[in-house]
């Protein structure tokens, strides 16, 4: 491990991390990650936008709500997987205040663009992090 000094890449590379972790990994906490993840081996519906289930393993899990929750939106809807991501962000990147986020769904590039957006809180700067990821069929 490397520390980092400048606040804004040490925030980048705790978000990357967070995104790329699927959640129930990491043995040490197995809520950190984001749930999107555990989902990488389920049917996308490009035309509902949502993940259909293709067995019991998630519903193991106790993330059975899954299955309903849209992958384009914003934190404001509950029902979306940007609010997923917004708990995960505000549970673990302390450094950040008044966090959200939107995930944008182009059918015809197969990617989902993450955008999340805060405060930095101790230097009060605004936040920007952005990221893609690519639909499995």
């Amino acid at each position: 491990m490397a520390r980092e000094t400048k606040i804004k890449k040490s925030i980048d590379e705790s978000l990357q991390m967070l995104l790329t972790t699927a959640r129930y990994n990491n043995v040490s906490d197995p809520k950190y990650g984001f749930v999107f993840n555990n989902m990488r081996f389920e049917i996308f519906d490009e035309h509902e936008g949502v993940i259909y289930n293709s067995g019991d393993t998630i519903y193991e899990s106790g993330l059975q709500d899954l299955y309903s929750k849209k992958i384009s939106g914003s934190s404001k809807n509950m029902n979306t997987f940007a609010a997923e991501l917004k708990e995960a962000v505000q549970q673990y990147e302390k450094r950040l205040s008044d966090v959200s986020v939107t995930m944008t769904y182009i059918r015809e590039e197969r990617l989902i663009y993450i955008t999340i957006k805060g405060t930095v809180i101790s230097t009060k700067e605004e936040y920007v992090f952005t990221n893609t990821i690519r639909v499995w069929k």
